[in-house]
């Protein structure tokens, strides 16, 4: 194993390092090409431009300072093969399964982590920093920075749930402003679409992943896709159209991710039977909750636009809730119920 120096670190560890080790990564489990320095320095410089167009890359002396940190205990100590074509030498991992990406968290990568909590945690308690309190106690247990003799806690995630890979190159297009041409097929096509997107911002509801953006060929600037359905992302060279919308306001008066055009904000009254209360009362069904307690119930009021995953919701607490207004809400829920009421009829069990 070769020396890793201080300085080498130090310039392994500056802007856009990760990016570097992830391109380089790809190329050495490469079989099907052989890549000589020229080529990975290439390869690099190429995905350092689309994240940040106008940079200079960089030179063959931080590539093999990358290349070096990779292989020291430092890094992750990959088993890079060096392979003589000629008078030339391509690089490639002498096993091919290898990956960072399948690797424990090296002691550089543990301390930093280590670093960015400590600065997390003075946001803990502070408003709109809710999410820190998850947060930490999350990168705590499932990166290993803490130790303990087994799991401790449990997070709701669906782990198999398609499309996450797309996740972050969304993020950079959004923060960066680029033109998407996206492969979808949505649960309504057999094939796949082609859509050009102008990614805007990034939601989660239930489990699942959605990207909203204008769709020109449509003329909406509130196109909704589902993560797990795309396809493939390419990004193109067309002019960015900025977003006009202010995305936190656009969602406050709705629950999930889709918002009816044309209908406008409503009172949903809703009356719970008692045993279902606390339940409701510690986590309320949206910020605009008012709640007031009867001797045989408790009722709700909250103020949306009504949709298909506010029905979902009500559906969810089955027996325990009665809708009492809006009149429109009411008799769909009333309908659904009775729809749902016709499959088991006949039923001998």
């Amino acid at each position: 194993m070769q020396d890793f120096t201080f300085s080498a670190l130090v310039m392994s560890i500056n802007k856009n390092a990760l990016i570097r080790y992830q391109v380089l990564d790809r190329c050495f489990r490469n079989k099907g090409r052989m890549y000589f320095i020229e080529d990975l320095l290439e390869e690099c410089n190429k995905v350092l431009m689309e994240y940040e167009p106008g940079s200079d890359g960089i030179r063959q002396r931080q590539l093999f300072n990358d290349i070096r940190f990779m292989e020291s205990e430092a890094g992750w100590s990959v088993p890079l093969g060096r392979y003589r074509f000629g008078k030339r030498t391509y690089y490639r991992y002498e096993d091919p399964s290898f990956s960072i990406n399948n690797q424990p968290l090296n002691d550089s990568e543990t301390e930093q982590l280590r670093a960015a909590l400590q600065i997390l945690s003075r946001f803990s308690g502070t408003p709109h920093f809710e999410w820190v309190n998850e947060m930490i106690p999350l990168l705590e247990s499932k990166l290993g920075l803490i130790e303990r003799k087994g799991e401790v806690m449990s997070f709701e995630a669906n782990v198999d749930l398609k499309g996450l890979h797309h996740l972050t190159p969304l993020f950079n297009a959004i923060i960066n402003k680029r033109v998407l041409l996206v492969e979808y097929k949505s649960f309504r096509n057999s094939s796949p679409i082609t859509i050009t997107f102008h990614p805007y911002y990034l939601k989660q509801y239930n489990n699942r992943w959605f990207a909203f953006g204008y769709n020109p060929e449509a003329g909406v600037f509130n196109w909704n896709l589902a993560l797990d359905r795309i396809e493939s992302l390419q990004e193109t060279d067309l002019k960015y159209t900025p977003s006009a919308i202010e995305w936190e306001e656009y969602f406050y008066d709705i629950i999930g991710v889709t918002k009816p055009t044309g209908v406008e904000v409503q009172e949903v009254v809703l009356q719970f039977s008692t045993d279902i209360a606390p339940y409701v009362t510690t986590k309320p069904l949206h910020p605009s909750q008012k709640q007031k307690n009867n001797d045989q119930d408790l009722e709700v009021r909250i103020r949306v636009i009504p949709n298909y995953e506010l029905e979902q919701l009500i559906l969810s607490f089955g027996e325990k809730v009665k809708v009492l207004g809006p009149p429109g809400l009411k008799a769909r829920i009333a309908r659904r119920l009775q729809q749902a009421t016709g499959l088991y009829e006949g039923s001998t069990e």
